[in-house]
């Protein structure tokens, strides 16, 4: 990155928002950080462990300014924080966002973003089941993807920056439109998330399992399905909500697919199960070779300590 940020604003400072700042912390990245949040407690934490140069009660005065805001709380929240942000965004900064959704996130922020900012809407495709300002870490973007999706309008120098700011953070960098995204992490993030909740519920709505059983003997698949569900509920109820056309689409397609395996389990079809199996398979070691993933037993969660 060639040219450092004189001031970035994070509206938001969970997960994402604390390692955007550890991140630019440690590549000096930003010559100011500026943070919101909404709890007193979560702003007197940011200040304690300083993440942030200085801490706002308000997103109005947090981007006051700034040349980079992002905007890091749940997708839900963007409409409304986009109107009081609006009118005290300074001409020529640029308006990003790490939500899970893009389509939704271009209909409710677009219509604030005054004319002369530049609104580039992205996703990190990184994360962790762990959320609060004493969550963030600043590798947690290495190696991972960065997806931005322009409007066709969008200034190519101003989308360069961004990418080069997200590369320096340590991801890899893709463009595509918010259609497509949308579509894309229906399938590689949102249904298996919907289908970790459902698992983990199911189990816990079994009569004839009791609870103490189900924590027992979760070290088969239970418990990496449990890994997932422990995301932050607001967040994902927020992402279903405002993907939901891409979301039922995907589910759409799983159920029938799921619906062919029950009937090859009934009828006693091996092949069938086999070579779904086997190009299943051939998926998680794709997704390994890409770094992406690693091959370490246990995924790398090392032996669990003794008692």
């Amino acid at each position: 990155m060639t040219k450092p940020f004189d001031r970035v604003a994070l509206i938001g400072i969970g997960l994402i928002g604390s390692s955007l700042a550890h991140a630019m912390r440690k590549h000096k990245l930003a010559g100011e950080i500026t943070g919101y949040a909404r709890s007193e407690a979560t702003r007197a934490k940011a200040m304690e462990i300083s993440l942030v140069d200085i801490v706002f009660p308000t997103a109005a005065e947090t981007v006051k300014d700034a040349d980079l805001v992002i905007l890091c709380s749940p997708v839900g929240t963007y409409g409304e924080l986009a109107r009081e942000i609006g009118p005290r965004l300074s001409p020529g900064a640029i308006l990003t966002d790490v939500g899970s959704v893009k389509g939704a996130v271009v209909r409710d922020v677009l219509p604030h973003v005054p004319r002369d900012v530049n609104f580039i809407p992205g996703h990190p495709i990184a994360g962790t089941e762990q959320s609060g300002p004493e969550s963030g870490f600043a590798e947690l973007f290495i190696n991972r993807w960065c997806i931005l999706t322009p409007l066709p309008d969008s200034d190519t120098g101003a989308v360069e920056r961004l990418a080069d700011f997200w590369r320096a953070c340590g991801s890899n960098v893709e463009v595509m439109t918010p259609e497509h995204h949308d579509l894309v992490l229906a399938i590689t993030s949102h249904l298996p998330h919907l289908i970790a909740y459902n698992i983990v519920s199911t189990a816990a709505d079994l009569e004839e399992v009791t609870s103490s059983e189900v924590i027992k003997y979760s070290a088969g698949g239970f418990r990496d399905f449990t890994r997932i569900a422990a995301s932050d509920p607001t967040m994902w109820r927020d992402v279903f909500l405002n993907n939901k056309d891409a979301v039922l689409e995907m589910l759409g397609r799983f159920s029938e697919d799921l619906s062919a395996l029950q009937r090859a389990i009934r009828w006693g079809d091996g092949d069938m199960l086999f070579d779904v199996f086997a190009r299943s398979r051939q998926i998680r070691r794709g997704i390994i070779e890409a770094g992406q993933d690693t091959a370490s037993p246990d995924f790398g969660r090392g032996a669990p300590k003794s008692q």
